[in-house]
């Protein structure tokens, strides 16, 4: 533990190691697609269901709360990985900042995030797949698209999407993303004609109550409702954002493309998330789509739009991936960076011919397959956001701990109001926390717990070692 206090000094690229080394390939329309690919995705084509359950008609109030937090904390990851335009993201900016204990905690919490995200996406998609192909008479048994608790023996579906995205990542950085680029449309028109076929049928009646369950969390652990439970749910829809930051080494001008991509993407995704929900509740009650696997799809067919639902989990099921592509990316890329510090074993830090990560990539879809074949997408969601949730907060706290320590440094993209910014996005994080179901938070502290102790007995040593072999 003697160096736990130690920060980390950023290699440029010409001093590492070849076999080190990621591949620039990445412009910022790249960037951008990857963040809207991540935000886009399972948390408003299944998460609104959730969240529906939890707040009523309220769960739009849910969205703009998750959002504005979101969106305080992407202006702080701009303005600091600008400044750190490294591989690793927070777990990066904490070990710089902050010292080597922080980062290792930072980045428990965010091997937390990612692997859960990419586990719990795999499960929307599995829902709409399953639904999609149940609808053209091709339905596989429900025994092997649910894990066990859910009454199943396994999520088939969500494990072979899983192989499928890590063999686009393993193929190449760049035609990932350019593929992923194209879904990305696919997504976006599909969520237009939502908007377009739903909005016809809007009833304003939809929305009253309004707040059926009340603000603040409520309700017995493993039931809690209200405006504050739905949001600390769906704020799972909101972030994928700080996966571009985990994209800084493979930019070609990252000073530039990544304030571009992270700010970019964060706008876009919360005006189109607010139009869809706000078409969503107009077109039918919330207590009709309320947790259902597909609620858009299941909105279009009680309007009677048949051909809208069809071809919204077509949509679901060719552009959802892009989501698992996104944070499967951000999640290798963690791992490679925590490894190549010396923190996991250096061997999985090696890249390819092509620069690609192979190893730590199917070490990845191992881990993410486990979770997404074997357990439900709601308690999936909610444990990734304590991880996401933690890592928000470093970042916004490195962000005005430089302000502080380095007033003067070059900042290629500056936060407005970075102290009202910063302050909004710790508060709002710890109160997403708080609001989060009690098992969520005991998972999440559990896991630090051990993270701590790992660090004691093999990171804090491995880390040395890999320093002095430096």
């Amino acid at each position: 533990m003697k160096n736990w206090n130690v920060r980390k000094i950023i290699v440029s690229r010409e001093d590492m190691p070849e076999h080190h080394r990621l591949a620039q390939s990445l412009s910022w329309p790249h960037l951008v697609a990857l963040g809207v690919g991540a935000i886009v995705g399972t948390g408003i084509l299944t998460l609104i269901g959730v969240g529906a359950g939890k707040a009523g008609p309220a769960v739009i109030l849910s969205f703009a709360i998750a959002g504005l937090i979101c969106a305080c904390a992407s202006l702080a990851y701009a303005e600091v990985a600008t400044m750190i335009p490294a591989s690793g993201s927070a777990y990066t900016y904490s070990y710089t900042v902050f010292g080597e204990l922080i980062a290792w905690m930072v980045g428990v919490a965010l091997i937390l995030e990612y692997t859960l995200v990419v586990s719990a996406v795999a499960v929307g998609w599995s829902g709409y797949a399953a639904g999609f192909l149940q609808s053209i008479g091709m339905g596989l048994p429900s025994a092997l698209v649910q894990g066990p608790e859910l009454g199943g023996i396994i999520n088939l579906p969500a494990i072979f999407i899983i192989v499928v995205v890590a063999g686009l990542l393993i193929a190449g950085t760049r035609e990932s993303a350019t593929l992923n680029a194209i879904l990305v449309v696919i997504k976006l028109l599909a969520l237009a004609m939502f908007i377009a076929v739903a909005l016809p049928y809007f009833d304003p009646s939809h929305f009253e109550p309004f707040m059926p369950y009340g603000f603040p969390k409520t309700g017995a652990a493993g039931s809690e409702v209200g405006v504050m439970a739905a949001a600390a749910i769906i704020f799972f829809a909101f972030y994928g954002f700080d996966a571009i930051a985990t994209a800084a080494e493979e930019a070609k001008n990252p000073s530039r493309d990544l304030a571009i991509g992270i700010v970019g993407s964060m706008v876009l995704c919360v005006i189109i998330y607010m139009a869809v929900a706000a078409a969503a509740i107009g077109a039918l009650a919330t207590t009709a789509f309320a947790n259902s696997p597909e609620p858009l799809a299941l909105i279009l067919r009680e309007i009677n739009q048949p051909w809208a639902a069809r071809v919204l989990g077509a949509s679901a099921v060719i552009a959802l991936p892009t989501v698992i592509l996104a944070f499967f990316y951000g999640q290798s890329r963690i791992f490679f960076t925590v490894a190549r510090d010396g923190l996991l074993p250096q061997s999985l830090a090696r890249v390819s011919s092509r620069g690609t990560p192979v190893r730590i990539t199917i070490f990845t879809a191992i881990v993410t397959s486990v979770f997404a074949g074997l357990i439900p997408l709601a308690e999936i969601a909610a444990l990734a956001n304590a991880g996401t949730l933690a890592a928000f907060v470093a970042v916004c706290a490195a962000m005005l701990t430089m302000r502080v320590r380095e007033p003067d440094r070059e900042r290629k993209f500056r936060a407005p109001a970075a102290w009202v910014v910063g302050t909004i996005g710790i508060a709002g994080c710890l109160y997403l926390f708080i609001s989060l179901p009690l098992k969520t938070q005991q998972f999440f502290v559990t896991a630090q717990i051990i993270g701590v102790i790992l660090y004691m007995f093999y990171g804090s040593r491995a880390a040395e070692k890999a320093r002095a072999g430096a």
